[in-house]
């Protein structure tokens, strides 16, 4: 099993940035992909970025060009109203079948 805990979530300005950290507990050598996903109030669930054991990395169309991924954070710059949502990490086990959340922490854009 392996523990996600999100933070580094606020309220920004159009405009503005934030960093959200991912830190993982547990059986962290055993971590496949990694992903941030998002869900604003009424809305499913979406992918917003992950990456690979090898750091391959894909992103949705909707943050190409503001969002950049790695195995630690989620960087978001240019952040619009928009982007609104309460931000999850995700991660997969070698070996495991299930995938694992952290708890989500609330982005809110001001508008």
């Amino acid at each position: 099993q392996v523990q996600l805990v999100e933070s580094g979530g606020g309220l920004v300005q159009p405009g503005g940035s934030l960093r959200l950290s991912c830190a993982a507990s547990g059986s962290i050598l055993r971590i496949n992909n990694m992903g941030w996903y998002r869900q604003a109030p009424g809305k499913l669930r979406e992918l917003v970025a992950r990456i690979t054991t090898g750091g391959s990395t894909n992103y949705a169309d909707f943050v190409k060009g503001r969002f950049t991924i790695s195995r630690d954070y989620l960087q978001m710059n240019s952040l619009k109203p928009e982007d609104t949502a309460v931000y999850y990490c995700r991660a997969d086990l070698f070996g495991d079948q299930n995938v694992y959340w952290g708890q989500g922490t609330q982005v809110t854009g001001s508008s």
